[in-house]
């Protein structure tokens, strides 16, 4: 299980005073230093946290691997088929949201998103589509030849004290992507305090969190709060192996 974290959440403090910290690119490394597996990073069009030569500077300093997330827009995509990162995963954007509210709707899937997909692909960028748990839109992604997915894990976050529906549908919305053949991540929402479940999932391996970790690294510090979120998804996948075994 692969643990990447999105460190959009230190620019944001940043920003809000349009100074020079908290540093991004230094969260990053203390992020990787603590055993993350992976930077995760969204250069939104509104351009709100993340900045360019942050994506720039992450791409140059990351040891591990950056996941870049992006929508279609032109500019950033030239910008991630110019920097390579590992992985880029396409996302919805709306100017008035607060964070992302779902998965791409790929029923209304048009030529700038095919034109993204393909031109990070030519790029030897490896394309991951965020989109919702529902088997139709993972057939759907299938479609769009793209070798990952990562579940939008926002309804369990939302629901998850209340009612073990959302984390049903997770669970069969991995399996049924696993079995056409894709590498199935999630995230969005995810906490200390509900992690384990998704973390448990026979499937998923990998795992986007940022907010979370952010807010804990406040109290604790970055480094301790990497591996306290690292040990809770490692007793997850004991409890998954011994489900399996």
């Amino acid at each position: 299980m692969r643990l990447y974290i999105n460190v959009d959440h230190v620019a944001t403090v940043r920003e809000a005073r349009k100074t020079d910290e908290p540093d991004p690119i230094g969260a990053a490394l203390a992020c990787e230093q603590a055993g993350a597996d992976g930077i995760t990073a969204h250069l939104r069009e509104d351009r709100r946290h993340m900045q360019d030569q942050d994506i720039r500077s992450l791409a140059e300093q990351v040891t591990t691997v950056l996941n870049l997330e992006l929508a279609t827009s032109a500019d950033i995509v030239a910008l991630a088929t110019e920097l390579k990162p590992h992985q880029a995963t396409l996302v919805p954007e709306k100017r008035e949201e607060v964070t992302t509210e779902g998965g791409l709707d790929l029923k209304r899937a048009g030529t700038a998103l095919n034109s993204a997909i393909r031109l990070m692909a030519d790029a030897g960028i490896r394309v991951s589509l965020f989109i919702d748990p529902d088997l139709d839109t993972i057939d759907r992604a299938r479609e769009l030849g793209v070798p990952a997915i990562e579940l939008h894990t926002g309804k369990y976050a939302n629901s998850y004290t209340t009612s073990d529906d959302a984390l049903n549908v997770l669970h069969e919305a991995t399996a049924h992507a696993k079995a056409i053949g894709f590498a199935v991540h999630a995230g969005h929402g995810l906490t200390y305090r509900n992690v384990k479940p998704v973390a448990a999932i026979p499937g998923i391996e990998e795992l986007n969190i940022g907010h979370s970790v952010v807010s804990r690294s406040i109290m604790v510090g970055m480094e301790a709060a990497v591996r306290e979120m690292r040990g809770l998804i490692d007793d997850a996948l004991v409890d998954r192996a011994n489900v399996v075994s």
